[in-house]
């Protein structure tokens, strides 16, 4: 069966990562993952998609984003993974492929999940055992929301500004959250809808979702077609 067409539909919030073949590592220095951070904010001005959050592991990264046109993300990703390639193999002495397949991404519904995204973000070193808590941690967009850092890169989401009508205020706000941390289903809800490419969101969000989009929103039963606002 031939797989489905990543499900991109702009305006709305994509958790999207990509990962090394084989979990091999993509990121060997900070030389690397500067010239990775520069890619981002080139492509992601020229492709029109706002980019919230970010973490760069050491075999993988992740993104929060929000495309503003329907082939911006896609265009974004194709770019940066050509240019990074070319730039990781030259650097490294190596050639052949460095990715594993094509990104993988999920729509997520802003006031339920945008927030806790972000978190799941910031905290990917914490649960790797890479840093002991998400401040530690100087290869994510975490620094930028406490007010450590300012990130040329980021795009404030407007839900992280309707966190206080102070940067003291939001970035403390913000910050609690990431403390208070994830429990179990949420961490695995995000984690499985980014893995399978399926949207995460209420009944009435995903039927709002179908509607922009031929694409199917949800995976449906065996052999019957989806009713996506049952």
């Amino acid at each position: 069966m031939a797989r489905l067409p990543r499900l991109t539909v702009p305006g709305y919030a994509h958790h999207v990562v990509q990962r090394g073949n084989n979990r091999q590592m993509i990121f060997v220095d900070a030389v690397d993952r500067e010239f990775m951070l520069a890619l981002l904010a080139e492509q992601a001005k020229k492709f029109q998609v706002a980019i919230h959050a970010y973490v760069l592991m050491g075999n993988h990264f992740h993104l929060l984003v929000t495309p503003q046109t329907g082939d911006g993300l896609p265009q974004m990703m194709q770019a940066v993974g050509r240019s990074y390639v070319r730039h990781f193999n030259r650097r490294h002495q190596r050639t052949g492929t460095l990715w594993e397949g094509r990104y993988r991404s999920s729509i997520v519904q802003t006031d339920r999940y945008l927030l806790a995204c972000m978190a799941y973000i910031d905290l990917n070193p914490v649960r790797a055992g890479l840093a002991a808590q998400a401040a530690d941690y100087p290869w994510s967009s975490h620094a930028h929301y406490l007010g450590l850092r300012e990130d040329a890169l980021l795009t404030p989401h407007a839900l992280y500004w309707e966190l206080g009508n102070t940067p003291f205020a939001r970035q403390a706000a913000y910050a609690e959250t990431v403390q208070a941390g994830l429990g179990a289903d949420q961490r695995d809800q995000l984690g499985r809808a980014v893995h399978t490419g399926w949207a995460l969101g209420a009944p009435e969000f995903i039927a709002a979702l179908q509607q922009k989009t031929t694409r199917r929103v949800l995976k449906g039963r065996s052999g019957r077609p989806v009713l996506a606002a049952q």
